[in-house]
């Protein structure tokens, strides 16, 4: 199925919202997708296709996964094995509202107020500090795994090296500031913290060896040619905006509308992973026995194995894994395995390697997993010490 270019998410071959530009055909799943895509390529958008058809209710994923756990909700009131469901469910939607609201508002701003150029221009360079500049800009990133590498991949066509498309790829689903409220909502701010800091971690070692590898030839050169302006800079362009910002009451009505506008669309992605990843967490702990977690993902090598393992085959966005590896830690107190399954779930997923495998190389795919899964069993091992 054809991948939205902003926000990741899949849609049909033939939806409403579909762009021809420069011979290629670029298909959406909104109406709010679209005009950002246009905005960013400078396309005018009364020029634009009517696109005034919306989906229908019953093909949005969000509404679909509200209705299945509220179905779960009512059964539990007729059947006794479904009331643990609710109380977790509950438990789970009361411990992370707040956390999930904010990172919408966050997101929203950095949509809004971050202009796509920025990402491009400090991308392209072949130079250390781009590693680090990759994994900051995962950092302002308001997207899940699969809308990151959407963006990635757009990114490395318009010339950025591979090693900061790793970077990008591995520190923003985990490293980005809008889940980094949902990671507090679950673990508290010192677990969370840790998390955080070893996923920026694993994505500059990761960027910084994908550098020697390309130096040595072992992984493929971005042979994508960008023509970067190199007397455009980010630092100059952000005070030009500061001192040419004038507040006034339509001013901020503007912005408003614009973080809500970023928000909602952020919204569309987010949480219907989060939601799904919740219901699916409750679920387990309703009918998974705790001795079960316990006995096979205890805070041993062992368990971090069977960990990674599973990780490995569940293909669930960032914010979904968040409630999965949670219930782990509260049946198993392992939060290095809550660790490995967060992580692991981003660099070793059949769609992100496959992904690189088509348009980044092959090399560059089958590294990712050699190089990620070492640290990430390193760093889970340690967590289980220390916590």
């Amino acid at each position: 199925m054809p991948i939205d270019p902003i926000c990741g998410m899949e849609t049909t071959a033939s939806p409403p919202f579909s762009l021809e530009k420069s011979g290629q055909r670029y298909y959406f799943c909104s109406q709010k997708c679209f005009e950002k895509f246009a905005r960013a390529n400078s396309l005018a958008l009364n020029e634009l296709p009517s696109c005034g058809i919306r989906l229908p209710w019953f093909k949005n994923k969000l509404i679909l996964v509200l209705a299945a756990l509220a179905i779960g909700v009512g059964l539990s009131f007729v059947i006794p094995s479904m009331i643990h469901f609710r109380h977790m469910l509950l438990m789970y939607v009361k411990t992370i509202w707040w956390a999930v609201l904010l990172g919408l508002v966050i997101g929203g701003m950095t949509d809004y107020y971050l202009p796509g150029k920025y990402f491009t221009r400090v991308l392209a360079s072949s130079c250390k500090r781009t590693i680090f500049y990759s994994v900051g800009l995962g950092f302002l990133m308001s997207a899940c795994c699969h809308g990151v590498l959407a963006i990635a991949i757009q990114l490395h066509k318009k010339g950025a090296s591979t090693p900061s498309v790793i970077a990008f790829i591995l520190a923003s689903p985990w490293a980005n500031l809008p889940l980094t409220f949902v990671l507090i909502g679950f673990f508290g701010i010192t677990k969370s913290l840790y998390i955080i800091f070893v996923a920026l971690a694993i994505a500059l070692t990761t960027g910084f060896i994908y550098q020697v590898l390309e130096s040595r030839g072992w992984v493929e050169r971005n042979l994508n040619t960008v023509a970067v302006d190199e007397s455009f800079s980010v630092r100059a362009d952000i005070l030009r905006r500061i001192q040419a910002y004038r507040f006034s009451r339509q001013q901020f009505l503007l912005d408003v509308q614009g973080i809500y506008r970023g928000a909602i669309t952020l919204s569309q992605t987010v949480l219907f992973w989060i939601m799904f990843g919740i219901g699916l967490a409750s679920l387990f702990a309703c009918f998974i026995p705790t001795h079960l977690f316990r006995q096979y993902m205890g805070p041993t090598f062992f368990g971090m194995l069977v960990t990674l393992a599973l990780a490995t085959v569940v293909e669930v966005c960032s914010e979904g894994s968040v409630p999965l590896a949670f219930e782990i830690f509260r049946q198993t107190g392992a939060l290095g395995n809550s660790l490995a399954f967060l992580m692991t779930g981003v660099a070793t997923n059949y769609t992100a390697i496959g992904l690189l495998w088509q348009n980044v190389g092959r090399k560059a795919a089958l590294w990712m997993p050699v190089i990620t899964v070492p640290q990430i069993i390193l760093y889970g091992l340690l967590a289980n010490r220390l916590f």
